[in-house]
């Protein structure tokens, strides 16, 4: 087979090449095993170290993927020549003083048909096995009891927690490490993070790589598989991308983990430090590397002073950027111009723990029509001016606004101090059963319905795409929108099963709120929920304070409308193929049948949304200094 390498390895290809970061040197007093010199064709041989480990799985990973690959692997050069090992990877365990003798045999070929593959153009690995891996301690051997795994760059031999940080330092583009610039890079600077530290008798680049260690084993999620009595290590237990993101949160928390170790030995120096007592930060991992909402970029200022208005015509008024924790938590939406924060698309999210992949279709739109936006939007400063925080733990989350979009809320030119609305909520049975959201001008209480709620009746742990609910206003009733029936399918058009959208179903709803016209009790969401999808395309709703500004011209409410990657397109994805592209806002239709294609993006509208999304691994790594 042709090599597999990640997606995520192509962003970095350029970085790899030209990264002068931590040097490849090491001493040359004599005492250090020689991590990268090589020049006897067989075999390979290197240590694994954390003290020494003997029975650690290693393997020289050819292919990419971070995981052993057993024979037949063919192996395609950048000349096109195809090259097999039908034995695979070469592989073996570490032996006495964690040394390993890899035989490289397979890697030469005969000259007349193609050159041979040098080891030192690949990463090593190693996987420490719980219950089969052994520590060699001063004070006697200790079997390891949670698998954890490491990693060393190309034509480097000696793997080690440090040479683990230094690879995924480099894949994640990293700035290199000098001293000056903070403690913990000052610290990891005064070492040689590719040594053997063991022979060289470096007491503080052990005791930083036993903290790492006991990090990289806190995540590492597959301990019991590893520890049955059969396993040897060469399981495929890990994809390419959680192996990635498993090295960058040792990035991330490298700082924190040498500042535990520095603060502990300076009460009896780094021999002395007991790694096992310190309190390290838990940092819970999202390994499947979900695509995740990063960005929208908000088209609602019109060109002509009016909505709405030809689709051409609309002008950028907002950017709102989407933050996260490395478990895919939605931690902030951050607005450059103004948002109109959903209350019941909050409720959706805080039904999922915050996690915005498990949404499916993640993150309903809803814009300011204000023409502050756009005024905002292009005032100099701050590109921050409004902000939703949430507060997980406390189950609070705040908005700030520094903008005039949102009248009578702002308490100055720029955010800080006291939020402007304060967001608490209950849980019932798993569920928000009230959401509320308190600011100077009024209390408002969402309390959600989730009777006939629009869920995929082929997916039994699917979440509520769109919930009825209740929405009071200083104990007043201001909103209401409720189901009245369940999801039902239709028969379809004659030809238009292979179309991009289909409206394959519908629910009925009601919507009232004061001033609401007659019609609004016979809506209905129409939905595509053809094969694996299950997408919302159209829903229609009320907005008092949109639809009453000067320049808007609305009949009593709007309609969003949603478009999607169709199945084929490059930017579909098959694992979440529910991602919206863009949403449009228009004017309330009336009742179309069920059954037919979806009709083309429409050219008068309100505004419109484009969704940009990333991976989690890309977002996390932009995040690396």
């Amino acid at each position: 087979m042709k090599p597999f390498f990640p997606l995520f390895l192509s962003l970095f290809a350029l970085i790899l090449a030209g990264c002068g970061e931590e040097s490849d040197d090491l001493p040359v007093d004599g005492r250090d095993f020689d991590g990268v010199g090589y020049s006897d064709p067989a075999p390979y041989t290197g240590r694994v170290i954390d003290g020494y480990l003997k029975n650690a799985r290693v393997w020289l990973d050819i292919d990419g993927d971070s995981q052993y690959t057993p024979g037949p692997l063919t192996v395609e050069l950048e000349s096109g020549t195809e090259v097999t090992l039908a034995s695979g990877e070469p592989t073996a365990l570490s032996g006495e003083d964690g040394v390993f003798v890899l035989d490289i045999g397979e890697l030469l070929s005969n000259p007349a048909e193609a050159p041979d593959l040098d080891p030192r153009d690949y990463p090593l690995f190693a996987m420490a096995l719980p219950g089969k891996t052994v520590e060699q301690r001063r004070n006697g051997d200790q079997t390891i009891e949670d698998a954890y795994m490491m990693s060393a760059p190309p034509g480097v031999r000696n793997i080690t927690p440090l040479s683990t940080l230094v690879r995924y330092r480099r894949l994640a583009g990293a700035s290199p490490l000098v001293s000056g610039s903070g403690s913990a890079s000052d610290s990891l600077a005064s070492v040689n993070l590719l040594s053997d530290y063991i022979l060289s008798g470096d007491e503080r680049a052990h005791a930083y790589a036993r903290a790492f260690a006991r990090f990289m084993a806190s995540q590492f999620p597959f301990s019991d598989a590893l520890a049955a009595s059969d396993a040897d290590g060469t399981e495929r237990i890990l994809s390419p991308r959680a192996a990635y993101l498993l090295g960058l949160s040792l990035v991330q928390n490298a700082g924190e983990l040498v500042e535990l170790v520095d603060g502990a030995a300076s009460q009896g120096g780094y021999d002395n430090v007991d790694v096992a007592a310190l309190e390290f930060p838990e940092v819970p991992l999202e390994l499947a590397d979900p695509l995740l909402l990063t960005a929208q970029q908000v088209y609602a200022h019109p060109e002509n002073g009016g909505l709405p208005e030809n689709r051409s015509n609309l002008q950028v008024s907002a950017e709102l950027h989407f933050d996260y924790s490395p478990d895919g938590r939605l931690t902030s939406v951050s607005a450059n111009g103004c948002m109109m924060p959903s209350m019941p698309e909050m409720a959706r999210l805080i039904n999922v723990g915050g996690l915005m992949a498990a949404l499916g279709v993640q993150w309903l739109p809803s814009i300011s029509l204000s023409l502050h936006s756009r005024t905002a939007y292009e005032a100099e400063g701050s590109a921050v001016d409004e902000r939703l925080t949430f507060d997980w733990g406390e189950q609070k989350a705040y908005f700030e606004t520094a903008t005039s979009c949102q009248e009578g809320l702002a308490d100055g030119s720029e955010l800080g101090g006291p939020a402007e609305i304060t967001y608490a909520w209950v849980m019932t049975d798993g569920q928000v059963s009230e959401l509320s959201a308190v600011s100077g001008l009024e209390t408002r209480t969402l309390a959600p319905d989730y009777t006939n709620s629009a869920v995929d009746p082929d997916a039994a742990d699917a979440s509520p795409l769109f919930n009825g609910y209740r929405l009071q206003a200083d104990g007043a009733e201001a909103v209401s929108l409720l189901p009245s029936g369940g999801v039902s399918s239709c028969a379809l058009d004659e030809g238009v099963e292979a179309a991009g959208h289909v409206v394959s179903a519908i629910q009925p709803y009601s919507f009232d709120a004061p001033g609401v016209p007659a019609g609004f009790e016979a809506l209905q969401l129409e939905l595509d929920t053809r094969g694996d999808v299950f997408r919302l395309l159209r829903y229609t709703f009320a907005d008092p304070v949109n639809a009453g500004l000067d320049h808007v011209t609305a009949d009593g409410g709007f309609d969003w409308i949603l478009y999607y990657a169709p199945q084929g397109a490059p930017n579909y994805v098959d694992e979440q193929p529910d991602l919206i592209t863009d949403a449009y806002l228009t004017n309330v239709r009336t009742l179309a049948s069920c059954g037919r294609e979806f009709e083309d993006v429409p050219s008068a509208i309100f505004g419109r949304v484009d969704y940009r999304y990333q991976r989690l691994s890309e977002y996390l790594t932009g995040l690396v200094e």
